[in-house]
Order: C-alpha cells, then sequence, then structure tokens
C-alpha cells in the first residue's frame, strides 16, 4: 500500500490545542465498517450505543512526566552549562532509561546533564539508533530518581500541540482509569470517559476489562519511504492479565462483541493473539508481559478485536494504517473528510469516532 493513500487535508485550526471542558464533551462519529454509513453524535450517548453485551477492553497505562530540560555538566562540542532536553521513551532497568536527547549530534557518550539545580542527574551511556540514547539517572538528594522525574518532568504532549504543558493538562492528559506508570503519550480514546459514563455502561449490562500497553516510539514512529511494506515498527511493552484472557474468551465463546478503547488497546490484543497463534496455543490469546512490534496495515487479519472506538490520527501514520486495516481504507478515508468537512476537531484533545 502506498503511503499518499493515507493523506489527508486538515485545516489546522481543527488541530485540538486544548481540551474541552467536560471530558464527555467530544463529539462521536459513528462508522459502519459494513455499509462506510457515518452518523454525527455526541459521546456522552456512547453508553446508549452499545448493545449491552459488550466486552470493552481500556489500556490502564499511566503516562509519565516525560520531558525533561537540563543543563550540561560536562565538557563538550557544547559549552558546560547549555540547555539540554531529554525525552524519556522507555525505562529499561531501575533507573536506565532510553531516551531522545536534544541537541543529540553534539552529545557525546560519559556527558553528564544536571536536572533541578543539580538534585537530579543523567549520565549517557550509549548511543542508539535513529538518534537514541541509554541514560543512568543519579539522585543527588534523599529523594528517589523516581520521585525527582515526577516532580521536575513536563507532560510530554505531542508537537502538533503548539503550546508548553500546564498543570491542567496533568489530569486531562491522563485517563480516570489510568493505574501503571510508563506511557510517553496518552491513550487518547480513553481521555473521554468520566466515572458516570463507565458506570452507564456498567448498567447497560457491559463487561468491562484492561491491558496496559506503554505507549512508546513506535505508536509515533513516522513511516519512511512511499510504501507500508518496509517500515519496521518500535516495539512497546505490553501487559495482559489471567483474568483479562478469561474474560476475552468467554465473550469469544458466547458471540459477545469484543470493543477495543484505542487503537494501542488493539495492538496489544492483535500481538498477544498471534503469540497464541505462533505458538499453536488453544487460547485466543496468550497472558503476560511481551513486546509488541506489530504493524497493522490492510489485509491484517483481527482475532480479538470486533469494534473500536478511537480517535482521529495524523495523515500517513501508522495509526492510520490501523484504523483503515480495521474498517477499510476507503470507507475510513470517506469518514475523515466527512469529519473534516463537519468541523470535528482532530487528535489527542479531539472529538473520537466509533467503529463497528
Amino acid at each position: 500500500m502506498k503511503l499518499k493513500d493515507l493523506n489527508y487535508d486538515l485545516p489546522a485550526g481543527q488541530i485540538a490545542q486544548r481540551p474541552l471542558d467536560r471530558r464527555d464533551g467530544a463529539r462521536l462519529l459513528v462508522l459502519d465498517r459494513q455499509t462506510g454509513n457515518c452518523r454525527d453524535r455526541q459521546f456522552v450517548e456512547f453508553p446508549s450505543l452499545l448493545r449491552g453485551d459488550e466486552l470493552l477492553v481500556f489500556n490502564n497505562a499511566r503516562v509519565i512526566p516525560a520531558r525533561l530540560l537540563g543543563h550540561l555538566a560536562t565538557n563538550s562540542k557544547l559549552e558546560s552549562g547549555d540547555n539540554v532536553e531529554v525525552f524519556l521513551t522507555r525505562n529499561f532497568l531501575n533507573d536506565e532509561w532510553q531516551a531522545l536527547v536534544r541537541p543529540g549530534k553534539k552529545i557525546r557518550v560519559g556527558d553528564r546533564v544536571l536536572f533541578g539545580n543539580g538534585i537530579l542527574e543523567a549520565e549517557i551511556l550509549e548511543r542508539g539508533e535513529r538518534g537514541a540514547r541509554t541514560l543512568r539517572f543519579i539522585s543527588r538528594s534523599s529523594d528517589s530518581v523516581a520521585h525527582h522525574l515526577e516532580q521536575l518532568g513536563h507532560v510530554p504532549l505531542p508537537p502538533y500541540i503548539a503550546r508548553s504543558d500546564d498543570e491542567t493538562d496533568r489530569e486531562r492528559y491522563q485517563t480516570v482509569f489510568a493505574k501503571n506508570p510508563g506511557a510517553i503519550a496518552a491513550p487518547t480514546a480513553g481521555l473521554h470517559f468520566t466515572e458516570d459514563i463507565l458506570r452507564q455502561i456498567r448498567d447497560r449490562g457491559c463487561e468491562i476489562c484492561e491491558i496496559t500497553l506503554h505507549v512508546g516510539l513506535g505508536t509515533f514512529q513516522p513511516i519512511r519511504g512511499e510504501t507500508l511494506e518496509g517500515h519496521k515498527m518500535h516495539e512497546e511493552s505490553y501487559e495482559i492479565s489471567e483474568d483479562t484472557v478469561t474474560k476475552i474468551s468467554r465473550a469469544r465463546k458466547e458471540g459477545r462483541r469484543i470493543l477495543a478503547i484505542g487503537t494501542t488497546t488493539v495492538r496489544a490484543l492483535e500481538a498477544a493473539a498471534l503469540r497464541a497463534s505462533e505458538e499453536n496455543s488453544e487460547r485466543v490469546l496468550l497472558a503476560g508481559r511481551a513486546e509488541a512490534g506489530l504493524f497493522i496495515t490492510p489485509g491484517f487479519r483481527f482475532r480479538v478485536v470486533d469494534a473500536l472506538l478511537t480517535n482521529f490520527h495524523l495523515p500517513q501514520s501508522t495509526l492510520l494504517a490501523l484504523v483503515c486495516a480495521f474498517a477499510g481504507r476507503d470507507k475510513v478515508m470517506a469518514a475523515y473528510h466527512h469529519a473534516v468537512e463537519a468541523g470535528y476537531r482532530f487528535y489527542s484533545y479531539g472529538d473520537c469516532m466509533l467503529l463497528g
């Protein structure tokens, strides 16, 4: 498939820069993936659109304040004291992290970066591919490294949000069910849910379960080249409990729909199902921790997910490719064009769509 087939035009004014006053205040575009028909609704109507027997699967990953601003503390091609930005992307072991560092080309292995007047220090251990670095953090106070990262870090808003993060983002760029820290971006389809909406879903008779996928570079890495076939995803860590596997297996046997809340949930579920298939397991999917490097493109056979709630995604992105794989490229792109013309708000703090 050609990358240009995932393109669309979006006026800059439709890129949501801030969340709405209400979490559940978004618009909802409902796409029938069999017919291609679209309906304009409101997210507060979401519980009433369910049949009442669905199993909803949420990603409970918690966003960490992954963007750190510091200054260089060693002799390098930069002058000592020059500003350095560190963007954490993955926790390896204890206080060692993978990160993107700016200005990366001028910072060498062995250089040290100081944060918060020196109470937190990071040493560059090694260089990786595509600008990645491995860092070891050291606390220079009685508090832990984790404490300093939480206090000194900034909310990692996506680059299309043209403003600095503020205190409101610490709450609103986090789902109400976020539990397990480690993600560098929110599973944005989950941002619309409130405790009341979750209660209404349960009252409808639906069942809820959770997985964890720590959103990392794989979700945002641009597709290089003119086609999708040569693209390789960065792996992202996920975990699926035995309880969730049991609920999904039971729902499949009972003929109930499995509704994934967000593309990250889809990747975790389908990666675990692919593992089960490759290991000739009798189970629908495998529980436990693993790495998802799965790039879902048109032609992919979905083994678990029957319906999907998702936000709108950037053109020519891996996430848009996944949505097109799920509902068909022509139907999805027609729905996107409708959303643009109808004035929907796009991306992380924007509106959403339900595909079923």
